[in-house]
C-alpha cells in the first residue's frame, strides 16, 4: 500500500493503517519505525472523562485554524521526559524529526470486528503551530485529582477534512478557574536539554521573545516564592466560546495580577494592557492590582501610558526588580 491511497475524511481502521505506515495499534500515539510517521488518534467524546475535549478551535488566521490535540498520559502530570513523556516529545520535535503528524478521529463501532474496535476516520497531515506548538493546563483526573496536561496545538499541512461535528463543545457558561502557576511556564515541564532547533519552531522572532517572557517569568515566579507569597494563574472560558484563556501569574498575597511580556516595546505593552483588561472583568476575588512585568525599562511615554490607565510597573534591571506602583 501506498500513503496516497488515504484521502482526508476516508473511514479506515487501526489496523488498515498500521499496514500502511507501520507502527502498532494500541496506543493515541504512535510512532512509526518504517516509514516518517507519527500516527495520531483521537476520540472527541471520551477525552471528557480524563479532564478535557480534542478538537477544532474557532480562531483561524492567516496560517488557517487550529486543532488542540491532548498529549499522552491519563493520570498525574503529562510531561515530555522519560518513557512517559517520549510520545509527547516526539510529537514536539516532529519536524526537527522529520516526522509527519496524521491525525485521525474516531468514527464509530468497526462492523467488520468482533471487538469494540472503533472505525477511523483520517482528518489529514498535521504539523505543530511554529509561534506555539503547545500550552500547558490544568484539569481533572477521572478520580477528580488536579494535574498539568500538554495541549498541542495543531495546524493543518495540505488538504484536511474541517468539518462542525469536529470541533470543541463552546462552554455554556463562563467558567474561571484559579489553576497553578506551571501552566504559565512551559519550561517547567519541556526537557531542559532541548536543542535549539533550526526549524520553523524557532525561526520565528516572535519566538524569540516567547522564551525571554518565559525566563523572565519562571524567574519571578521564584522570586515571589522567595518570599513565601502565595502564586497562581487564571485558567477563562467565556461562555459561547472555545478556546481557553490563561493569565500569567497571579500574586494573592498581594492581589496582583501580572501581565508578563519579552520585549519593552510599545506593541508589547499595548498588548499588555488590552489582555489584563480583558481577564480583570473575570477574576475572583474581584479588583486585583494591574501590573506589567517587563525585561527591562520602558521608555518614558509607556511609563506614563501605563500610570495614566491605573497599571503597575515591574521591569528587570540586573538582577533585581523595579516596582512602580499604578499612578505613582
Amino acid at each position: 500500500m501506498t500513503e496516497s491511497r488515504i484521502e482526508p475524511g476516508q473511514i479506515t481502521t487501526r489496523a488498515k493503517m498500521k499496514k500502511l505506515f507501520g507502527g502498532g495499534d494500541q496506543e493515541g500515539i504512535i510512532l512509526s519505525k518504517a516509514t516518517p510517521n507519527i500516527l495520531i488518534y483521537t476520540d472527541h467524546a471520551s477525552g471528557k472523562e480524563y479532564g478535557y475535549e480534542d478538537g477544532w478551535l474557532e480562531e483561524e488566521d492567516e496560517q488557517g485554524p487550529i486543532f488542540e490535540y491532548t498529549g499522552k498520559g491519563r493520570t498525574g502530570h503529562q510531561t515530555f521526559e522519560g518513557l512517559a513523556g517520549s510520545r509527547n516529545k516526539a510529537i514536539l520535535r516532529h519536524v526537527d524529526d522529520g516526522r509527519s503528524l496524521r491525525l485521525f478521529m474516531a468514527a464509530g463501532k468497526d462492523p467488520s470486528s468482533n471487538s469494540s474496535a472503533k472505525q477511523q476516520r483520517y482528518l489529514g497531515e498535521f504539523e505543530l503551530d511554529a509561534k506555539q506548538p503547545y500550552t500547558i493546563r490544568e484539569a481533572d483526573d477521572p478520580d477528580g485529582n488536579r494535574r498539568l496536561i500538554i495541549v498541542f496545538r495543531l495546524r493543518p499541512k495540505g488538504t484536511v477534512q474541517h468539518i462542525p461535528e469536529d470541533a470543541i463543545t463552546p462552554a455554556p457558561t463562563t467558567q474561571v478557574q484559579q489553576v497553578s502557576a506551571a501552566v504559565t511556564a512551559s519550561s517547567m515541564v519541556e526537557p531542559p536539554d532541548r536543542p535549539v532547533s533550526q526549524s520553523r519552531r524557532s525561526a520565528q522572532p516572535s519566538t524569540i521573545a516567547e522564551h525571554r517572557k518565559m525566563q523572565l517569568l519562571g524567574d519571578y515566579h521564584r522570586h515571589l516564592n522567595e518570599q513565601q507569597h502565595e502564586i497562581f494563574a487564571y485558567q477563562i472560558k467565556i461562555a459561547g466560546t472555545r478556546s481557553t484563556l490563561k493569565t500569567d501569574l497571579y500574586d494573592a498575597t498581594d492581589h496582583v495580577l501580572y501581565c508578563v511580556k519579552g520585549e519593552s516595546s510599545r506593541e508589547d505593552i499595548r498588548m499588555a494592557i488590552g489582555q489584563l483588561k480583558d481577564y480583570v472583568r473575570h477574576i475572583n476575588p474581584a479588583n486585583p492590582k494591574l501590573t506589567v512585568l517587563l525585561p527591562e525599562k520602558p521608555h518614558e511615554d509607556l511609563q506614563d501610558l501605563l500610570s495614566r490607565e491605573g497599571i503597575g510597573l515591574v521591569y528587570q534591571d540586573g538582577e533585581k526588580y523595579i516596582t512602580h506602583l499604578s499612578g505613582s
